[in-house]
Protein backbone atom coordinates (compact mmCIF):
# COMPACT_ATOMS: atom_id res chain seq x y z
CA UNK A 1 0.00 0.00 0.00
CA UNK A 2 1.38 3.39 -1.04
CA UNK A 3 1.57 6.08 1.62
CA UNK A 4 -1.76 7.93 1.88
CA UNK A 5 -2.81 11.29 3.29
CA UNK A 6 -5.96 12.09 5.25
CA UNK A 7 -6.87 15.71 5.97
CA UNK A 8 -9.38 16.55 8.72
CA UNK A 9 -10.99 19.97 8.44
CA UNK A 10 -12.02 21.50 11.76
CA UNK A 11 -10.59 21.17 15.25
CA UNK A 12 -13.87 21.03 17.17
CA UNK A 13 -15.00 17.89 18.97
CA UNK A 14 -15.90 16.08 15.73
CA UNK A 15 -12.55 16.87 14.09
CA UNK A 16 -10.55 16.03 17.21
CA UNK A 17 -12.41 12.73 17.59
CA UNK A 18 -11.81 11.92 13.92
CA UNK A 19 -8.07 12.64 14.19
CA UNK A 20 -7.79 10.64 17.40
CA UNK A 21 -9.57 7.57 16.04
CA UNK A 22 -7.67 7.79 12.76
CA UNK A 23 -4.35 7.83 14.59
CA UNK A 24 -5.49 4.97 16.84
CA UNK A 25 -6.34 2.74 13.87
CA UNK A 26 -3.26 3.73 11.90
CA UNK A 27 -0.99 2.83 14.83
CA UNK A 28 -2.85 -0.39 15.62
CA UNK A 29 -2.68 -1.72 12.06
CA UNK A 30 0.66 -0.02 11.23
CA UNK A 31 -0.85 1.64 8.19
CA UNK A 32 1.15 4.00 5.95
CA UNK A 33 -1.25 6.90 6.43
CA UNK A 34 -0.36 10.50 7.35
CA UNK A 35 -2.95 12.63 9.15
CA UNK A 36 -3.24 16.42 9.07
CA UNK A 37 -5.80 18.47 11.03
CA UNK A 38 -6.56 22.01 9.82
CA UNK A 39 -8.17 24.46 12.26
CA UNK A 40 -9.10 28.04 11.40
CA UNK A 41 -8.64 29.50 14.88
CA UNK A 42 -5.64 29.52 17.22
CA UNK A 43 -7.09 26.87 19.53
CA UNK A 44 -8.68 23.44 19.40
CA UNK A 45 -11.97 22.37 20.95
CA UNK A 46 -14.49 24.45 19.03
CA UNK A 47 -17.20 25.68 21.37
CA UNK A 48 -15.59 23.99 24.37
CA UNK A 49 -13.56 26.59 26.25
CA UNK A 50 -12.90 26.54 30.00
CA UNK A 51 -11.22 29.47 31.74
CA UNK A 52 -10.10 30.11 35.32
CA UNK A 53 -10.68 33.53 36.84
CA UNK A 54 -10.37 34.73 40.45
CA UNK A 55 -10.90 31.21 41.76
CA UNK A 56 -13.91 30.53 39.51
CA UNK A 57 -14.08 27.80 36.86
CA UNK A 58 -16.05 29.16 33.92
CA UNK A 59 -17.31 27.38 30.84
CA UNK A 60 -17.60 29.81 27.97
CA UNK A 61 -19.30 27.12 25.89
CA UNK A 62 -20.95 23.78 26.77
CA UNK A 63 -20.72 22.86 30.45
CA UNK A 64 -21.32 19.10 30.37
CA UNK A 65 -21.71 15.81 28.55
CA UNK A 66 -24.79 13.59 28.65
CA UNK A 67 -23.85 10.54 30.70
CA UNK A 68 -26.37 8.12 29.15
CA UNK A 69 -24.61 8.37 25.77
CA UNK A 70 -21.56 6.12 26.26
CA UNK A 71 -19.22 7.57 23.62
CA UNK A 72 -18.00 10.44 25.82
CA UNK A 73 -17.44 8.31 28.92
CA UNK A 74 -15.69 5.63 26.85
CA UNK A 75 -13.39 8.24 25.34
CA UNK A 76 -12.56 9.65 28.79
CA UNK A 77 -11.62 6.14 29.90
CA UNK A 78 -9.37 5.62 26.87
CA UNK A 79 -7.66 8.94 27.50
CA UNK A 80 -6.98 8.08 31.13
CA UNK A 81 -9.05 10.94 32.58
CA UNK A 82 -12.01 8.97 33.91
CA UNK A 83 -10.84 9.63 37.48
CA UNK A 84 -11.25 13.37 36.83
CA UNK A 85 -14.93 13.14 35.91
CA UNK A 86 -17.71 14.43 38.14
CA UNK A 87 -21.50 14.35 37.96
CA UNK A 88 -23.72 17.40 38.29
CA UNK A 89 -25.60 18.03 41.52
CA UNK A 90 -29.24 16.98 41.41
CA UNK A 91 -30.96 19.81 43.26
CA UNK A 92 -34.37 21.23 42.45
CA UNK A 93 -34.80 22.97 39.10
CA UNK A 94 -37.65 25.25 38.09
CA UNK A 95 -39.80 26.50 35.25
CA UNK A 96 -40.41 30.24 35.00
CA UNK A 97 -43.99 30.47 33.71
CA UNK A 98 -45.02 34.06 33.12
CA UNK A 99 -43.89 35.61 36.44
CA UNK A 100 -43.85 32.60 38.74
CA UNK A 101 -41.31 29.88 39.41
CA UNK A 102 -42.73 26.36 39.44
CA UNK A 103 -40.84 23.28 40.52
CA UNK A 104 -39.84 21.08 37.61
CA UNK A 105 -42.23 18.13 37.82
CA UNK A 106 -40.82 14.75 38.69
CA UNK A 107 -41.73 11.76 36.60
CA UNK A 108 -40.69 13.26 33.27
CA UNK A 109 -38.10 12.38 30.62
CA UNK A 110 -36.53 15.31 28.76
CA UNK A 111 -39.52 17.34 29.95
CA UNK A 112 -42.03 14.84 28.52
CA UNK A 113 -44.52 13.51 31.12
CA UNK A 114 -43.98 9.91 32.09
CA UNK A 115 -46.04 9.42 35.27
CA UNK A 116 -49.66 10.38 35.95
CA UNK A 117 -49.24 11.45 39.59
CA UNK A 118 -46.62 14.19 39.15
CA UNK A 119 -48.55 15.68 36.23
CA UNK A 120 -51.75 15.83 38.29
CA UNK A 121 -49.96 17.36 41.30
CA UNK A 122 -48.08 19.96 39.26
CA UNK A 123 -49.03 23.60 39.74
CA UNK A 124 -47.72 24.43 36.25
CA UNK A 125 -51.02 23.55 34.57
CA UNK A 126 -54.73 24.19 34.99
CA UNK A 127 -57.07 21.27 35.54
CA UNK A 128 -58.02 21.47 31.87
CA UNK A 129 -54.34 21.37 30.89
CA UNK A 130 -53.74 18.32 33.08
CA UNK A 131 -56.70 16.43 31.64
CA UNK A 132 -55.57 17.27 28.12
CA UNK A 133 -52.05 16.09 28.93
CA UNK A 134 -53.35 12.75 30.16
CA UNK A 135 -55.23 12.29 26.89
CA UNK A 136 -51.95 10.91 25.54
CA UNK A 137 -52.90 7.68 27.28
CA UNK A 138 -56.04 7.22 25.18
CA UNK A 139 -55.58 9.19 21.93
CA UNK A 140 -55.17 6.65 19.10
CA UNK A 141 -51.83 6.42 17.36
CA UNK A 142 -51.65 8.34 14.11
CA UNK A 143 -50.66 6.58 10.92
CA UNK A 144 -47.23 7.88 9.94
CA UNK A 145 -47.17 9.56 6.53
CA UNK A 146 -43.83 11.37 6.73
CA UNK A 147 -41.88 13.76 8.91
CA UNK A 148 -43.69 15.88 11.48
CA UNK A 149 -42.50 18.73 13.63
CA UNK A 150 -41.62 17.79 17.20
CA UNK A 151 -43.92 20.53 18.47
CA UNK A 152 -46.88 19.39 16.38
CA UNK A 153 -46.36 15.81 17.55
CA UNK A 154 -46.20 16.76 21.24
CA UNK A 155 -49.18 19.12 20.97
CA UNK A 156 -51.16 16.36 19.29
CA UNK A 157 -50.35 13.96 22.15
CA UNK A 158 -50.32 16.28 25.21
CA UNK A 159 -51.98 19.58 24.26
CA UNK A 160 -50.64 23.12 24.16
CA UNK A 161 -50.42 23.79 27.89
CA UNK A 162 -48.15 20.86 28.76
CA UNK A 163 -46.00 21.61 25.71
CA UNK A 164 -45.69 25.36 26.34
CA UNK A 165 -45.12 25.11 30.11
CA UNK A 166 -42.92 22.02 30.32
CA UNK A 167 -41.82 20.27 27.14
CA UNK A 168 -40.94 23.29 24.98
CA UNK A 169 -38.63 25.14 27.43
CA UNK A 170 -36.45 22.06 27.87
CA UNK A 171 -36.30 20.73 24.30
CA UNK A 172 -36.17 24.14 22.61
CA UNK A 173 -33.52 25.20 25.12
CA UNK A 174 -31.35 22.15 24.49
CA UNK A 175 -31.34 22.78 20.74
CA UNK A 176 -31.55 26.61 20.76
CA UNK A 177 -34.44 26.34 18.35
CA UNK A 178 -38.19 26.31 17.84
CA UNK A 179 -39.88 23.06 18.80
CA UNK A 180 -42.66 23.74 16.28
CA UNK A 181 -40.13 23.63 13.43
CA UNK A 182 -37.84 20.84 14.65
CA UNK A 183 -37.95 17.52 12.84
CA UNK A 184 -39.30 14.66 14.94
CA UNK A 185 -37.54 12.10 12.73
CA UNK A 186 -34.17 13.86 12.84
CA UNK A 187 -34.05 14.76 16.54
CA UNK A 188 -36.31 12.50 18.63
CA UNK A 189 -37.57 9.61 16.46
CA UNK A 190 -37.87 7.55 19.65
CA UNK A 191 -41.05 9.42 20.62
CA UNK A 192 -42.67 8.62 17.29
CA UNK A 193 -41.73 4.97 17.70
CA UNK A 194 -43.31 4.92 21.17
CA UNK A 195 -46.57 6.19 19.75
CA UNK A 196 -46.56 3.49 17.09
CA UNK A 197 -45.51 0.64 19.36
CA UNK A 198 -47.34 1.47 22.60
CA UNK A 199 -50.09 3.82 21.41
CA UNK A 200 -48.91 6.42 23.93
CA UNK A 201 -45.69 8.30 24.69
CA UNK A 202 -46.26 8.01 28.44
CA UNK A 203 -46.79 4.26 28.20
CA UNK A 204 -43.69 3.95 26.03
CA UNK A 205 -41.56 5.92 28.49
CA UNK A 206 -42.71 3.78 31.39
CA UNK A 207 -41.87 0.63 29.45
CA UNK A 208 -38.47 1.71 28.16
CA UNK A 209 -36.90 3.95 30.80
CA UNK A 210 -35.50 2.73 34.10
CA UNK A 211 -37.26 3.44 37.38
CA UNK A 212 -35.45 5.09 40.29
CA UNK A 213 -34.32 2.61 42.92
CA UNK A 214 -36.04 3.17 46.27
CA UNK A 215 -33.94 3.62 49.41
CA UNK A 216 -30.80 4.04 47.29
CA UNK A 217 -28.13 6.63 47.76
CA UNK A 218 -28.66 10.05 46.24
CA UNK A 219 -29.33 9.78 42.53
CA UNK A 220 -26.48 10.59 40.18
CA UNK A 221 -26.79 13.56 37.88
CA UNK A 222 -27.55 12.91 34.23
CA UNK A 223 -24.57 14.96 33.07
CA UNK A 224 -20.85 14.86 33.71
CA UNK A 225 -17.86 17.11 33.31
CA UNK A 226 -14.34 17.16 34.77
CA UNK A 227 -12.87 18.63 37.92
CA UNK A 228 -11.13 21.33 35.88
CA UNK A 229 -13.87 21.71 33.29
CA UNK A 230 -14.53 20.34 29.82
CA UNK A 231 -11.23 21.74 28.58
CA UNK A 232 -9.73 18.64 30.24
CA UNK A 233 -11.16 16.49 27.44
CA UNK A 234 -9.83 18.76 24.70
CA UNK A 235 -6.37 18.96 26.26
CA UNK A 236 -6.20 15.19 26.72
CA UNK A 237 -7.17 14.59 23.09
CA UNK A 238 -4.64 17.10 21.81
CA UNK A 239 -1.90 15.54 23.95
CA UNK A 240 -2.61 12.15 22.37
CA UNK A 241 -2.28 13.41 18.79
CA UNK A 242 1.47 12.84 18.69
CA UNK A 243 1.61 11.73 15.04
CA UNK A 244 -1.02 14.14 13.71
CA UNK A 245 0.19 17.33 12.03
CA UNK A 246 -1.94 20.20 13.35
CA UNK A 247 -2.23 23.46 11.39
CA UNK A 248 -3.82 26.22 13.46
CA UNK A 249 -4.96 29.62 12.19
CA UNK A 250 -5.40 28.15 8.73
CA UNK A 251 -8.62 28.02 6.75
CA UNK A 252 -9.36 26.06 3.62
CA UNK A 253 -10.44 28.43 0.86
CA UNK A 254 -10.96 25.90 -1.90
CA UNK A 255 -11.07 22.14 -2.40
CA UNK A 256 -10.32 20.83 -5.89
CA UNK A 257 -10.92 17.26 -6.92
CA UNK A 258 -8.02 15.86 -8.94
CA UNK A 259 -7.59 12.66 -10.89
CA UNK A 260 -6.16 11.12 -7.74
CA UNK A 261 -7.37 12.68 -4.51
CA UNK A 262 -7.81 16.36 -3.67
CA UNK A 263 -5.88 19.60 -3.48
CA UNK A 264 -6.81 21.93 -0.61
CA UNK A 265 -5.84 25.60 -0.91
CA UNK A 266 -5.27 27.23 2.49
CA UNK A 267 -5.51 30.95 3.12
CA UNK A 268 -1.79 30.88 3.89
CA UNK A 269 -1.23 29.98 0.24
CA UNK A 270 -0.15 26.44 1.05
CA UNK A 271 -1.68 23.58 -0.92
CA UNK A 272 -2.34 20.28 0.83
CA UNK A 273 -2.72 17.05 -1.10
CA UNK A 274 -5.18 14.53 0.33
CA UNK A 275 -6.33 11.05 -0.59
CA UNK A 276 -9.28 11.41 1.79
CA UNK A 277 -10.94 14.51 3.26
CA UNK A 278 -13.06 14.56 6.42
CA UNK A 279 -14.90 17.89 6.50
CA UNK A 280 -15.84 18.45 10.15
CA UNK A 281 -16.66 22.13 9.65
CA UNK A 282 -20.05 23.89 9.82
CA UNK A 283 -22.25 23.17 6.82
CA UNK A 284 -22.28 26.85 5.92
CA UNK A 285 -18.57 26.68 5.04
CA UNK A 286 -18.84 23.72 2.67
CA UNK A 287 -20.42 25.35 -0.43
CA UNK A 288 -17.68 27.98 -0.54
CA UNK A 289 -14.90 25.39 -0.28
CA UNK A 290 -16.47 23.31 -3.06
CA UNK A 291 -17.71 26.16 -5.24
CA UNK A 292 -17.58 24.09 -8.44
CA UNK A 293 -20.43 21.98 -7.08
CA UNK A 294 -23.62 24.12 -7.13
CA UNK A 295 -25.67 21.22 -5.75
CA UNK A 296 -24.02 21.84 -2.38
CA UNK A 297 -25.65 25.27 -2.19
CA UNK A 298 -28.64 23.41 -0.76
CA UNK A 299 -26.70 23.16 2.49
CA UNK A 300 -27.61 26.81 3.09
CA UNK A 301 -31.19 25.58 3.57
CA UNK A 302 -30.13 24.15 6.96
CA UNK A 303 -30.80 27.08 9.33
CA UNK A 304 -28.44 28.01 12.14
CA UNK A 305 -29.33 30.08 15.20
CA UNK A 306 -27.19 32.45 17.24
CA UNK A 307 -26.94 32.33 21.03
CA UNK A 308 -24.91 33.95 23.80
CA UNK A 309 -23.90 32.84 27.29
CA UNK A 310 -23.75 35.54 29.94
CA UNK A 311 -21.81 34.37 33.01
CA UNK A 312 -22.07 36.56 36.11
CA UNK A 313 -20.02 36.29 39.31
CA UNK A 314 -21.35 37.66 42.62
CA UNK A 315 -20.77 37.65 46.33
CA UNK A 316 -23.52 35.43 47.75
CA UNK A 317 -24.64 38.29 49.99
CA UNK A 318 -25.54 40.30 46.87
CA UNK A 319 -28.36 37.86 46.14
CA UNK A 320 -31.17 38.92 48.44
CA UNK A 321 -33.84 36.49 47.33
CA UNK A 322 -32.10 33.16 47.11
CA UNK A 323 -33.45 30.12 45.32
CA UNK A 324 -32.92 26.64 46.68
CA UNK A 325 -32.12 25.01 43.37
CA UNK A 326 -29.78 24.61 40.42
CA UNK A 327 -31.54 26.90 37.98
CA UNK A 328 -34.63 27.51 35.89
CA UNK A 329 -35.93 27.44 32.33
CA UNK A 330 -38.09 30.22 30.89
CA UNK A 331 -41.25 29.49 28.91
CA UNK A 332 -41.84 31.27 25.62
CA UNK A 333 -45.10 32.78 26.91
CA UNK A 334 -43.18 34.68 29.60
CA UNK A 335 -42.10 38.30 29.21
CA UNK A 336 -38.35 37.70 29.50
CA UNK A 337 -35.51 37.91 27.02
CA UNK A 338 -33.26 35.30 28.62
CA UNK A 339 -34.16 31.65 28.07
CA UNK A 340 -32.62 29.99 31.13
CA UNK A 341 -30.41 30.55 34.15
CA UNK A 342 -28.08 28.00 35.74
CA UNK A 343 -26.83 28.35 39.29
CA UNK A 344 -23.45 27.00 38.28
CA UNK A 345 -21.93 27.08 41.77
CA UNK A 346 -24.69 24.72 42.92
CA UNK A 347 -24.93 22.54 39.86
CA UNK A 348 -21.16 21.99 39.69
CA UNK A 349 -19.37 21.77 43.02
CA UNK A 350 -16.09 23.66 43.19
CA UNK A 351 -16.77 26.11 40.36
CA UNK A 352 -16.88 29.12 42.72
CA UNK A 353 -14.90 30.07 45.85
CA UNK A 354 -16.63 29.89 49.23
CA UNK A 355 -19.10 32.74 49.68
CA UNK A 356 -19.34 33.40 45.95
CA UNK A 357 -22.08 32.67 43.40
CA UNK A 358 -21.72 31.94 39.69
CA UNK A 359 -24.77 32.36 37.47
CA UNK A 360 -24.93 31.48 33.79
CA UNK A 361 -27.72 32.96 31.69
CA UNK A 362 -28.63 32.25 28.09
CA UNK A 363 -30.09 34.51 25.40
CA UNK A 364 -30.96 34.06 21.75
CA UNK A 365 -34.53 32.84 21.19
CA UNK A 366 -35.28 31.94 17.56
CA UNK A 367 -37.49 35.06 17.36
CA UNK A 368 -35.02 37.27 19.26
CA UNK A 369 -31.75 36.77 17.38
CA UNK A 370 -30.79 40.45 17.39
CA UNK A 371 -30.09 40.33 21.12
CA UNK A 372 -26.88 38.38 20.48
CA UNK A 373 -25.46 41.39 18.60
CA UNK A 374 -25.95 43.77 21.52
CA UNK A 375 -22.91 45.14 23.35
CA UNK A 376 -21.58 43.36 26.41
CA UNK A 377 -22.87 46.11 28.67
CA UNK A 378 -26.35 45.98 27.14
CA UNK A 379 -26.51 42.19 27.45
CA UNK A 380 -25.54 42.35 31.12
CA UNK A 381 -28.19 45.03 31.76
CA UNK A 382 -30.87 42.93 30.02
CA UNK A 383 -29.97 39.81 31.99
CA UNK A 384 -29.80 41.65 35.33
CA UNK A 385 -33.19 43.24 34.66
CA UNK A 386 -34.69 39.81 33.98
CA UNK A 387 -32.97 38.27 37.00
CA UNK A 388 -34.33 40.95 39.29
CA UNK A 389 -37.87 40.03 38.28
CA UNK A 390 -37.20 36.55 39.67
CA UNK A 391 -34.77 37.23 42.52
CA UNK A 392 -33.30 40.31 44.08
CA UNK A 393 -29.70 40.95 43.09
CA UNK A 394 -27.99 43.94 44.70
CA UNK A 395 -25.41 45.85 42.71
CA UNK A 396 -23.31 44.88 39.74
CA UNK A 397 -21.55 41.53 39.27
CA UNK A 398 -17.95 41.15 40.38
CA UNK A 399 -17.22 40.42 36.73
CA UNK A 400 -18.88 38.89 33.72
CA UNK A 401 -17.90 36.72 30.78
CA UNK A 402 -19.91 36.77 27.55
CA UNK A 403 -19.55 34.29 24.71
CA UNK A 404 -21.40 34.65 21.43
CA UNK A 405 -22.02 31.81 19.00
CA UNK A 406 -23.06 33.41 15.73
CA UNK A 407 -25.15 31.15 13.49
CA UNK A 408 -23.45 28.22 15.24
CA UNK A 409 -26.40 26.03 16.25
CA UNK A 410 -27.65 24.03 13.21
CA UNK A 411 -31.40 23.45 13.23
CA UNK A 412 -32.93 20.19 12.06
CA UNK A 413 -36.23 21.38 10.64
CA UNK A 414 -38.82 19.04 9.16
CA UNK A 415 -37.37 17.39 6.05
CA UNK A 416 -33.83 17.54 7.42
CA UNK A 417 -33.08 13.86 6.91
CA UNK A 418 -34.20 13.99 3.28
CA UNK A 419 -32.04 17.06 2.62
CA UNK A 420 -28.96 15.46 4.17
CA UNK A 421 -29.60 12.26 2.23
CA UNK A 422 -29.69 14.18 -1.06
CA UNK A 423 -26.44 15.96 -0.23
CA UNK A 424 -24.69 12.76 0.80
CA UNK A 425 -25.87 10.96 -2.37
CA UNK A 426 -24.38 13.77 -4.43
CA UNK A 427 -21.10 13.76 -2.51
CA UNK A 428 -20.81 9.98 -2.82
CA UNK A 429 -21.23 10.13 -6.62
CA UNK A 430 -19.28 13.29 -7.41
CA UNK A 431 -16.77 13.61 -4.57
CA UNK A 432 -15.53 10.12 -3.64
CA UNK A 433 -13.28 9.91 -0.59
CA UNK A 434 -14.74 13.09 0.90
CA UNK A 435 -17.12 12.91 3.84
CA UNK A 436 -19.22 15.60 5.50
CA UNK A 437 -19.38 14.90 9.23
CA UNK A 438 -20.43 16.78 12.33
CA UNK A 439 -23.30 18.41 14.16
CA UNK A 440 -24.78 19.96 11.02
CA UNK A 441 -26.07 16.59 9.85
CA UNK A 442 -26.57 13.77 12.35
CA UNK A 443 -26.79 14.98 15.97
CA UNK A 444 -25.65 18.11 17.77
CA UNK A 445 -24.56 16.95 21.23
CA UNK A 446 -20.91 16.51 22.18
CA UNK A 447 -21.25 12.71 22.54
CA UNK A 448 -22.82 12.72 19.06
CA UNK A 449 -19.83 14.65 17.72
CA UNK A 450 -17.46 12.09 19.22
CA UNK A 451 -19.39 9.38 17.39
CA UNK A 452 -19.38 11.37 14.14
CA UNK A 453 -15.58 11.61 14.32
CA UNK A 454 -15.17 7.91 15.02
CA UNK A 455 -17.46 6.94 12.15
CA UNK A 456 -15.63 9.31 9.80
CA UNK A 457 -12.29 7.77 10.77
CA UNK A 458 -13.66 4.29 10.05
CA UNK A 459 -14.93 5.36 6.63
CA UNK A 460 -11.54 6.87 5.74
CA UNK A 461 -9.60 3.79 6.82
CA UNK A 462 -11.98 1.48 4.98
CA UNK A 463 -11.74 3.49 1.75
CA UNK A 464 -7.93 3.74 1.82
CA UNK A 465 -7.28 0.10 2.68
CA UNK A 466 -9.84 -1.75 0.56
CA UNK A 467 -7.51 -1.85 -2.47
CA UNK A 468 -4.19 -2.09 -0.69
Amino acid sequence: MDRKKVVVLGGGMTGLSAAYHLQKQVKSAKLPIDITLVEGSNRLGGRIHTIKKDGFTIEKGPDSLLARKPSAMNLAEELGILDQTRRNSTGQSFMLIKNRLHKMPKGAFMGVPKEVGPLLRSNSFTLTGKIRGLMDLIIPRKKRTGDESLGHFMRRRFGDQVVDNQIDPLLSGIHSGDIDQMSLEAIYPVFGKMEQEYGSVMKGLRKTTSKPVKNSKAAQGQFFSFTNGLQTLVDALEAKLDTVKILRENKVNHIERKEAGYHLLLDSGEVLAADFVLAAVPHTQVPGMLSKHPALQELYAIPATSTANVVLAFDEKQIKRDLDGTGFLVTRNSNYRFTACTWTHRKWEGTAPAGKALLRCYVGKPDDQEIVKESDETLVDIVLKDLNKVMKVKGKPLFYEITRFIEARPQYHTGHLELVSRIRDYVASQLPNLELIGSSYDGTGLPDCIEHGQKGAELAIEALTQNK
